[in-house]
């Protein structure tokens, strides 16, 4: 009866977002207090002090992994919003994309960017960064929806090649299944299925888009910020590789170099504007993020994970791989892969590649699957979870196809 009740709140948290839209009630409020009376109800239904003990220490872990998200997402916020109120990520647009460009170009290009971008840093960073990229252009809602999913669906796409770029594939990677020369050929299925979706979303978008023309002055100490944004990316991954750093540590410690280096040029004022800003824009981000790891971590509690884990051992490995990257679009992938990888599944190379791709870009499926996802929802006023559905079609089809591509160069390879 307990598991009953409890998977029934994680069934009311996925409702009270697909039903926002009609109830009209914040999707981060209704996440956070059901991913809170989740871990309540495990604790009031501790049948001894043992059992409370290890559901404390369980929801201590669970924390952790948040605590170190939000830190991590407030670092990489702050250098974000402070570039683009600057004008930087316009002025890069402006460097990279032309004045005026159809749409149909526009589109591919971005899918492009937004590929490469999260392929050589996280995809928190690669997102926000190339939804940034959308507000320097005069787009209208039906267009800005369409490139935000397809920009989910590119930065998800972007990180299964390299370890720097996706938890799951660095995960799989550590536990000796695949090499780096293996993960790198991964950037054909990636990039296919991603350029594939950017045909399909522009088979109806004509005309033109024109960037906005009024570029800002730069001063020395934003092009100082901007450098020291690029070094924090490239930092946290080699002292990630070399040292096991964490990517939070590094990203906290270039941001506190940026608010020291801000401080001999910026005003107090300016400085509370900047972090203002985010506080108002992104704290429904960070809620949002922390009813749904609740809630996720409440599965792993019960043994949920651990059942799909059993689950997927007994079926074809190549269909329970597909499968399970369409189950990733509901639960958070870094768990389900963590179950999947103690289960101790014996796969072939294709079978790990395609583990690998399945975890990484099937959570694209639907808006709430990954991190990606739930940032472009909460950042774009015309992407909700109902407005996101309608592209699952597209959507399943260019998984599909990588993940079928991902199985032959597997194949080609053994």
């Amino acid at each position: 009866m307990l598991n009953i009740f409890l998977l029934s709140l994680a069934g009311l948290a996925l409702l009270s977002i697909i039903f926002e839209e009609l109830t009209h009630i914040n999707k981060a409020k209704t996440t956070l207090f059901l991913g809170c009376l989740s871990w309540i109800t495990l604790f009031v239904a501790s049948p001894d002090a043992h059992e409370t003990s290890i559901i404390n220490a369980e929801l201590q872990d669970n924390l952790l992994e948040i605590a170190t998200l939000w830190l991590f997402l407030m670092s990489t916020m702050t250098f974000v919003a402070y570039l683009n109120a600057k004008g930087m990520i316009e002025i890069v647009v402006s460097k990279l994309f032309p004045k005026s460009i159809s749409v149909r170009m526009l589109m591919i290009q971005v899918a492009i960017f937004s590929l490469l971008l999260s392929a050589i840093c996280d995809n928190v960073t690669a997102t926000l960064v190339s939804l940034g990229l959308l507000t320097t252009f005069q787009l209208d809602s039906n267009i800005k929806r369409r490139m935000s999913v397809l920009i989910i669906f590119a930065v998800n796409s972007g990180g299964v090649s390299l370890i720097t770029g996706d938890v799951t594939t660095l995960m799989i990677f550590l536990g000796g299944h695949v090499h780096m020369a293996d993960l790198l050929m991964l950037v054909l299925p990636a990039g296919v299925s991603v350029v594939l979706l950017a045909t399909l979303f522009s088979l109806k978008a004509n005309g033109r888009v024109y960037a906005n023309s009024s570029l800002q002055t730069l001063e020395t100490v934003d092009i100082i910020i901007a450098v020291i944004f690029v070094c924090t990316i490239v930092l946290t991954m080699v002292l990630n590789i070399l040292f096991a750093i964490p990517p939070v540590l590094t990203f906290l410690s270039g941001l506190s170099i940026m608010f020291l280096v801000g401080k001999t040029v910026h005003t107090d004022n300016e400085e509370i504007r900047i972090l203002e800003y985010i506080r108002q824009v992104e704290f429904d981000t960070l809620l949002f993020f922390l009813g749904i790891l609740l809630l996720v971590g409440m599965l792993k509690q019960i043994g949920t994970l651990d059942e799909l884990a059993q689950l997927y051992a007994t079926h074809d490995p190549n269909i329970a791989n597909y499968v399970t990257g369409m189950g990733s679009a509901l639960l958070d992938n870094v768990p389900l892969t963590a179950a999947l990888l103690k289960a101790e599944p014996q796969l072939t190379l294709a079978g790990w590649l395609g583990l690998t791709y399945a975890v990484g870009v099937g959570g694209s499926l639907l808006v709430i699957g990954s991190a990606a996802g739930i940032i472009a929802m909460s950042k774009v006023n015309e992407l909700t979870f109902v407005s996101y559905l309608k592209y699952v079609p597209a959507l399943l089809l260019s998984y599909s196809v990588g993940y079928l591509l991902t199985l032959m160069i597997g194949r080609l390879l053994s």
